[in-house]
C-alpha cells in the first residue's frame, strides 16, 4: 500500500477524519509525533502536517526543529496539505506572517469560498496568517479572512479542522477540559457528514496533484 506522512503535534489531535480517508484510499499513514523529536527524513515526499496549540513563530526547541525541517522539505518541492498550526509553518516557510487576532476564532465557524459556496467547520485559534507572496486565498471567515489558501499547486493551508469529527472533540474536551471551547452534548452530525465529504473530495484532489507531479 502507498504510504503518506504525516505531522503530528499533540497527543490529543490525531489524523481524525483523516485516517478514515487514507483507509479508504488505500493509503498507510505513517505519523510521526514532532513534539516528541519524531519526523521523517527531508525529501520530496507528499506530507500533511497538523494543527496544535503552540505558537508558530517560537514555541519548544522541537518546534524550531520542524520549521528548519519543513525548509529542506519545501526545497525539496514538496506537496504539503497543512491544516492550523501547520498552515501557519507552511506561510512562515514561504514568506508569509502569523499574527494575533483581536478575538479568538472557535468552535463552529461558517467559511465562504472563493466560488460563493460555504462550508460549517470547526476553529480553535487566535491567530491569523498574512499570506505569502504569490499565494492565492481561497476561503474566509467573518472574523478571519485567511481561512484556506493554495500557494501552487500541490501545497494548501487550512486554518479550520476539517479532520476533527466527534471523536476527535470529545478527545480534544477531555484533554483540556474547561479549557476547550469546542462542542460537548450532542453533536450535529449533518455537520460532520459535510465536512467529511468536503475533506475527501479535497484531499483526492491535493493527492493527485501531489502524486502526478
Amino acid at each position: 500500500m502507498p504510504t503518506l506522512n504525516l505531522i503530528q503535534h499533540h497527543c490529543a489531535e490525531g489524523p481524525g477524519a483523516i485516517a478514515i480517508w487514507a483507509e479508504s484510499r488505500g493509503l498507510t499513514l505513517k505519523v510521526f509525533r514532532a513534539d516528541l523529536g519524531q519526523l521523517p527524513p527531508v525529501s520530496a515526499e507528499p506530507v500533511i502536517l497538523l494543527g496544535g496549540p503552540y505558537e508558530s513563530d517560537a514555541g519548544p526547541a522541537w518546534l524550531e526543529a520542524e520549521r528548519q525541517w519543513l525548509r529542506g522539505t519545501l526545497d525539496q518541492d514538496a506537496a504539503v496539505f497543512a491544516i492550523c498550526l501547520g498552515a501557519q509553518l507552511l506561510a512562515l516557510s514561504l514568506g508569509g506572517n502569523v499574527r494575533r487576532m483581536d478575538r479568538t476564532e472557535t468552535g463552529w465557524t461558517t467559511v465562504t469560498f472563493i466560488d460563493g459556496k460555504t462550508l460549517k467547520v470547526l476553529e480553535w485559534h487566535e491567530d491569523a496568517i498574512d499570506l505569502p507572496p504569490a499565494a492565492q486565498l481561497l476561503a474566509s471567515s467573518e472574523h478571519c479572512v485567511q481561512q484556506m489558501y493554495r500557494a501552487g499547486p500541490a501545497r494548501l493551508g487550512l486554518q479550520f479542522h476539517p479532520e476533527w469529527n466527534a471523536e476527535s472533540v470529545a478527545l480534544l474536551n477531555a484533554h483540556f477540559g474547561d479549557e476547550s471551547p469546542l462542542p460537548r452534548g450532542p453533536q450535529d452530525d449533518a455537520a460532520y457528514a459535510d465536512v467529511l465529504a468536503w475533506l475527501q473530495a479535497t484531499l483526492d484532489e491535493w493527492w493527485a496533484a501531489a502524486s502526478f507531479r
